[in-house]
């Protein structure tokens, strides 16, 4: 029996098990810290005592969280931009997806490889340009220009992912339906779109994670307390004479849930989607 065990025992597989063990526990220590932080009083941070575990559990941080009119705030602003732009990126890469897979044109795959290397364009060079852009039209300290920013450069994956998507689903279809006089929209929306919940659960889940966790955007395009969004949010949150580390921590924890709540929604749908994503030939 221990000759049967040795001979199992694959070194190569060990060693590659020990190392993701080891970055998973590397991954979760600023999750764990931040656990930590919210449920501690403010002075036994600023003490020091962080990573040990608290005595009794202090609920004065999300107390303070949960009955800040700043932070509701923060929460409605992230939804008026996050939800809107999640579904406009996701319609309209829906439409270029279905264009490019199913009704290919003369340049089509030109065109599809410049859409799509959007997603390989670093934001940090635009960023000046679209502020000087934004700011000639006004529109500085608003919501719209993180609307607009995060619904052009969600398109591109968009595009990609269905593309690839609409590519699985049999042509027949498609043909069947226009021969019962159905046009392109109605193929779309009653034929392909149903077959394709996996991908858009995808898409959703992604695009709205990336939003709702954005900080690059926000911190630019606003100023003001009532245009930021939640994780700008979390950065202003400060105490009387210190930055209030346990109250940032109660609110990323409660900033975290929606993303959360979205992923368990869309779960099944989102394990299917990125499998079958995975494996098309």
């Amino acid at each position: 029996m221990d000759e049967r065990l040795h001979s199992r025992f694959d070194p190569a597989r060990a060693a590659i098990f020990t190392i993701l063990a080891v970055l998973a526990i590397l991954f979760l220590l600023p999750t764990v810290g931040v656990l930590l932080s919210s449920v501690k009083e403010q002075r036994d941070i600023a003490t020091g005592d962080l990573w040990n575990l608290p005595s009794s559990l202090y609920l004065g941080n999300f107390i303070d969280v949960l009955s800040n009119p700043s932070v509701h705030q923060y929460f409605v602003n992230t939804l008026i931009v996050t939800v809107p732009a999640t579904i406009a990126s996701t319609a309209l890469g829906s439409l270029a997806g279905y264009v490019f897979a199913k009704m290919p044109f003369r340049g089509s795959n030109v065109l599809f490889l410049i859409v799509v290397s959007g997603m390989f364009f670093p934001p940090q060079v635009i960023l000046i340009p679209l502020f000087r852009l934004f700011n000639f039209f006004g529109l500085i300290d608003t919501l719209w220009p993180i609307f607009l920013v995060h619904t052009a450069l969600g398109i591109p994956i968009c595009t990609l992912l269905m593309r690839n998507f609409f590519s699985t689903v049999p042509t027949a279809l498609r043909e069947a339906a226009i021969m019962e006089g159905a046009s392109e929209l109605r193929v779309l929306l009653m034929v392909v779109l149903p077959l394709s919940l996996p991908a858009l659960a995808v898409l959703a889940t992604l695009q709205f994670t990336w939003i709702w966790n954005d900080f690059l955007w926000p911190l630019v395009f606003t100023q003001s307390d009532d245009e930021r969004t939640i994780m700008v949010g979390i950065v202003n949150l400060t105490g009387q004479y210190s930055v209030a580390w346990g109250v940032q921590g109660a609110l990323s924890i409660v900033a975290s849930l929606p993303t959360l709540l979205v992923f368990l929604f869309f779960q099944r749908y989102f394990i299917k989607g990125m499998t079958m994503g995975a494996v098309k030939g």
